[in-house]
């Protein structure tokens, strides 16, 4: 059968527009509770879902809207897993129309030919509440790492709000302050090295990896001053936005490949005799995670930039190495759980992949397996 056979989707935008149309604003479509709709330029990157709300919604008028009239063929919960699978998606893909890449779209008539497989209401239902049992376990995950966050936030916030010692101003910290650079194309110049790019700081972890940064070509003398040494902290320049501070930090853990920041980023070096080089990025990273670093950010032409210099010229106090060594043994304990949580959730999510599509496809029958999630 396809999506559109046997009381399956149906188009709505009639359906709509006569039933509320008084709630219709200025041109976008609505939604009403228990409808469907889905972005036809970006449904194969998963834009298909029902309104779960409780109440209409109103979306853009580049959405098709739709109604599952198969109530007794399909459960709302199997349809939801159903039409954003993997192999789903490929048929979206696959089915979209046009030569422009990112502006290809999914009329409705192409959508409603894309065949489908529904099995027994009874196996939909245990699929259903298997895969949610699994969403479940992620949104715990999920939940125990923004509380690790939190947590760390806390520690950070007490400790520097506290704390008691000679005021340093952060570039006298350092023994090495540089500026990044992009650099030539693979084996144009003296000697090549990954170039780190706004992926290191993704993570919103303290120490970072190099996985996704390109090969970059640079003179002899740009590399010997940029390579990066462990402990070296990598400040973002440039970047953000007015929901997320410019400013962010990362600090080089042990065995990097060797790789150079970029142009819109600065690397400080801490000089271990002036402070723990550790215990100045956590002040840095207070520093973004508490908004200070917005005093200190210009905005032109759409990009946030930090005024570096007038950032590092700021004083802050430092306190004894046994002190400094406190809060960076507390903070990692923090950050390390919140890493694990993250990591756990993400191979989590990897599982519910694979087990959903076997799922879907039968390839994994559940009334002969007896599987635990």
């Amino acid at each position: 059968m396809s999506l559109s056979k046997y009381d399956g989707f149906v188009r709505s935008d009639d359906y709509f527009d006569k039933r509320i149309a008084s709630e219709k604003l200025d041109g976008y479509k609505t939604v009403a509770p228990g409808g469907w709709a889905y972005s036809t330029i970006h449904i194969d990157e998963g834009s298909i879902a029902r309104n779960n709300l409780g109440e209409t919604g109103v979306i853009s008028p580049m959405y098709t809207t739709l109604r599952w009239q198969g109530e007794g063929a399909a459960l709302p919960e199997y349809a939801e897993l159903m039409v954003r699978s993997p192999r789903m998606l490929a048929e979206y893909a696959n089915n979209a129309q046009g030569s422009v890449n990112r502006r290809r779209s999914l009329p409705f008539k192409a959508f409603s030919t894309i065949p489908i497989t529904l099995p027994p209401l009874p196996v939909q239902e245990r699929i259903a509440e298997i895969i949610s049992t699994v969403d479940d376990q992620i949104a715990t995950l999920d939940s125990e790492a923004s509380t690790a966050r939190r947590l760390l936030n806390m520690v950070l916030a007490e400790h520097f709000e506290a704390v008691d010692g000679k005021p340093h101003r952060i570039v006298d910290l350092c023994s090495h302050v540089v500026g990044g650079v992009w650099g030539k194309p693979e084996g144009e110049g003296d000697v090549d090295r990954l170039a780190l790019g706004p992926r290191i700081y993704t993570p919103g972890t303290s120490d970072f990896v190099t996985d996704g940064s390109p090969v970059r070509s640079f003179t002899t003398k740009q590399a010997d001053t940029r390579t990066v040494r462990e402990q070296d902290i990598i400040l973002e320049r440039s970047g953000g936005s007015p929901e997320q501070p410019v400013g962010r930090v990362v600090i080089a853990g042990p065995g990097l490949e060797s790789c150079v920041p970029t142009d819109f980023q600065r690397l400080l070096r801490v000089d271990p005799e002036n402070a723990l080089p550790r215990y100045v990025f956590w002040r840095l990273r207070h520093d973004w995670a508490s908004g200070l670093t917005r005093n200190y950010s210009r905005r032109t032409t759409g990009i946030t930039n930090l005024s570096v210099k007038e950032y590092i010229a700021r004083e802050v106090r430092v306190p004894s190495l046994e002190e400094q060594a406190g809060l960076v043994e507390s903070a990692e304990a923090v950050d390390a759980l919140g890493v694990t949580l993250r990591a756990e959730a993400a191979s989590l999510r990897q599982v519910r992949a694979g087990l959903l599509s076997g799922l879907l496809d039968q390839t994994i029958k559940i009334e002969s397996t007896e599987l635990e999630v």
